[in-house]
């Protein structure tokens, strides 16, 4: 996987979604868990013709039931598929810092916990002594002024 700064054209790839880093008018964090273990930033793919931020606030209020308020595009991460029926397959997210509302938890897909952390605690909340994708979230954080 690789860091883009953000451009007016994305780096060559297919184009597979946008992740938030979510932060409230408090100044916190919104992660969320399949699991209530292991958590992540709001992510998601593009359905239809999306423009890069409109998946992310779609994204944003379906799995963090939150709405986006303002949004800046931090980058590009960029990753290779290295096996499986993907393999060579070329990835590329959009990466946002999101200023959001969050707004009642009321769960309607796949995401079933959410949680708002101090920017503080971010990086253990996310586990980024072993993620498979510190760099990149590391990099996100920095990028957002987040630690």
């Amino acid at each position: 996987m690789s860091w883009h700064p953000p451009t007016t054209d994305p780096p060559p790839g297919v184009r597979h979604g946008a992740a938030g880093v979510c932060v409230t008018g408090g100044g916190d964090i919104v992660l969320i868990s399949q699991d209530g273990d292991h958590w992540e930033l709001p992510a998601g793919r593009p359905e239809g013709d999306e423009s890069w931020e409109q998946t992310l606030r779609r994204e944003v209020h379906e799995e963090a039931c939150s709405t986006v308020l303002r949004a800046r595009l931090l980058g590009f991460s960029v990753g290779e598929c290295i096996a499986g029926r993907e393999l060579g397959l070329v990835l590329v997210r959009s990466i946002w810092r999101a200023e959001v509302e969050v707004g009642p938890w009321a769960p309607r897909f796949e995401i079933g916990h959410r949680r708002v952390v101090a920017p503080r605690d971010v990086s253990r909340g996310l586990g980024l002594e072993s993620h498979p994708f510190a760099p990149i979230l590391r990099r996100a954080l920095q990028e957002a002024g987040i630690g």
